[in-house]
């Protein structure tokens, strides 16, 4: 490991792997955004952890917000459908 504060220092082993996806909500609200998931992850794995109650998602498009962050909680989900690679 290098000097603290150091550039060098930044663990190599997390990524950002950003996802977009689109979700409906009990309310009838559809988002559009992107979750960043690690690399041998699943888009499903997020919503079938029971430990974790929200997911987070950023560049929201929801009617007149864009490119906004928002926390959605799982149980107001009634589907997700990710984006085909």
């Amino acid at each position: 490991m290098t000097k603290e504060g150091d550039m060098n220092d930044i663990d190599d082993s997390y990524q950002t792997n950003y996802r977009s996806i689109t979700v409906r909500t009990t309310d009838g609200s559809t988002i559009n955004g992107k979750v960043n998931i690690s690399p041998d992850q699943r888009v499903s794995e997020l919503f079938t952890q029971r430990d974790v109650s929200f997911i987070v998602m950023v560049d929201v498009v929801l009617k007149d917000a864009v490119g906004k962050i928002r926390f959605i909680n799982k149980d107001h989900i009634v589907w997700v459908e990710p984006e085909d690679l």
